[in-house]
């Protein structure tokens, strides 16, 4: 198979496996997949992980032109709605993804604005963050590197007051997640004491390559969203310089492992996916110098998975299946599964590479 046709393929695969899952889950949020038969573990509220089920199916609709596909995204996208009032920096993952591929969904645009304000309204102007907050459990006033990804472009696209608070949040990030001095990992979490001041957590801890992959997404977004000196594009570049060097996402493996420091434990391949369509958007990046190598990178990751970490037909499982996601190491849930994010950032890539998605518009 050459040039883009295993892309293709894959695609088709994919998509097929949404139309596969959307019969099983129903009107229900899918989490992760079984390796061995196929089956989801779903959710009826979608936790954090929503807006990306409702993305693969504007994905699929998209794809097919069907209306009864595109009345099927418009669905699930409008179950999303009570995540806008949630208390949860995640209301990025679930309410940028969820909608931005709803092109010509006038409800969809509706239930993003929404969101979009109270994010805004939501931003702490003495932390400099919109809070992780406390509707998926644990202490609120914290700052998690998977606080970043998708609020970004949630905040910027409420217009000047939310760019400025999209600049200020992924800057506060930076700043505590990936210091300029210093040679260690990004540290992915962080707690606010009143006494003294930003402290880090120990979970997850330094080495948590999705924590990594989310980061970068983050600063590619807000690269290519830059456009007044509050966003300080020296210092995303030279975040995105750092997150390329210090965890080696452009020379170490095409599927890292889910804690860096355990080269040879259990492997993420939504973390590829996600550094994949993050590697997409740097090489979108103006005047960028690593241009061509984070195309080229991205490229290689998203073949690896197709063809590594892929089901195919013929076999005993269903066919487009990315398989050998973590869901969560610590815990041991879901470790060698399929996840939805997984499924949704390898669409979004292959989607990309074949033209056929803007990723300056997701």
């Amino acid at each position: 198979m050459t040039g883009t046709r295993w892309a293709e393929e894959a695609l088709d695969l994919v998509l097929r496996r949404v139309g596969e899952t959307s019969e099983q889950v129903g009107d229900r949020f899918p989490l992760y997949a079984d390796p061995g038969d196929g089956r989801w573990t779903a959710t009826g509220r979608g936790s954090w992980t929503g807006g990306f089920w409702a993305g693969l199916l504007w994905l699929r609709a998209g794809r097919t032109g069907g209306d009864t596909d595109r009345a099927a995204a418009s669905a699930a996208t409008a179950r999303l709605a009570p995540w806008v009032g949630a208390d949860t920096a995640t209301r990025g993952l679930i309410l940028w993804y969820g909608t931005a591929l709803a092109t010509g969904d006038a409800a969809a645009q509706a239930l993003r604005e929404r969101a979009a304000k109270a994010a805004v309204g939501a931003f702490d102007t003495e932390l400099g963050v919109v809070p992780w907050g406390g509707a998926l459990g644990g202490a609120r006033l914290r700052a998690r590197s998977d606080g970043v990804p998708g609020l970004v472009p949630l905040l910027a696209s409420a217009g000047p007051e939310g760019r400025a608070v999209a600049a200020a949040h992924v800057h506060r990030h930076l700043d505590l997640c990936l210091p300029l001095e210093g040679t260690g990992r990004p540290r992915p979490a962080w707690r606010w004491d009143e006494t003294h001041g930003w402290l880090a957590e120990e979970d997850p801890a330094p080495g948590w390559t999705r924590g990594e992959a989310w980061l970068l997404l983050a600063v590619a977004d807000a690269l290519l969203l830059a456009d007044a000196p509050s966003w300080r594009r020296d210092r995303l570049t030279q975040a995105a310089e750092l997150l390329l060097s210090r965890c080696a996402m452009l020379v170490g493996p095409l599927v890292p492992s889910t804690d860096a420091h355990h080269a040879d434990g259990l492997l993420d391949t939504s973390a590829a996916a996600i550094t994949a369509v993050a590697l997409m958007k740097l090489a979108l990046a103006p005047g960028a110098a690593w241009s061509t190598a984070c195309g080229s990178r991205a490229e290689a990751v998203l073949h690896r998975l197709a063809h590594a970490h892929f089901t195919r037909p013929g076999g005993t499982r269903p066919a487009g299946m990315l398989l050998d996601g973590c869901y969560d190491a610590r815990s041991g849930t879901a470790v060698r599964h399929e996840l939805v994010w997984g499924d949704f950032f390898l669409t979004v890539g292959l989607a990309a590479l074949l033209g056929r998605v803007d990723l300056r518009c997701v």
